[in-house]
């Protein structure tokens, strides 16, 4: 299956299907309090990038942003496949598009928060085979015990360059 990842506006239909179903798979998760969902308003702001993955038809597949902070720091954020499409590498061809991306505009450390239930498991599969490792809080997220934390160092060389 030909797939093309390109950034996009996330004000769009599609994207917020997608936010949609990602936020009613997370809601019975974890507590309220303890779930930091960008919506599509927050992901249109100028500090974040937000990529789709679509196949050969134009249909949306997945999605990924890059939510750029200080300090060489990005943050992945809103990731999301299609459940008919995972396990066919939708979800790492996102991730490592937001890397690629991540080094091109000079980020040191990219980290992301998710949840740390076991519906999280095939995440932090994702997350850890795309070089991950855990780390702990960071940012202004309380390390409450309801969220796990990754971190990967950039370089400006890419893998297998």
């Amino acid at each position: 299956m030909p797939i093309t990842i390109a950034q996009e506006t996330p004000l769009q239909e599609d994207v917020r299907q997608f936010v949609a179903a990602l936020n009613a798979y997370l809601r019975p998760l974890s507590p309220p309090q303890f779930q930091f969902q960008m919506t599509v308003e927050q992901m249109a702001e100028p500090h974040t990038t937000l990529l789709v993955a679509r196949d050969e038809t134009g249909r949306a597949l997945g999605m990924g942003a890059l939510k750029v902070h200080e300090d060489g720091l990005a943050e992945v954020k809103r990731m999301y496949t299609l459940p008919e499409v995972r396990g066919q590498r939708v979800g790492r061809l996102l991730l490592d598009t937001l890397e690629g991306l991540a080094r091109d505009r000079g980020i040191s450390s990219l980290k992301l928060e998710t949840g740390n239930v076991d519906g999280f498991a095939p995440a932090w599969r994702l997350y850890e085979r795309g070089g991950f490792t855990r780390c702990g809080a960071f940012l202004d997220y309380p390390d409450s015990g309801y969220s796990a934390f990754f971190e990967k160092t950039l370089t400006s060389e890419r893998p297998n360059a």
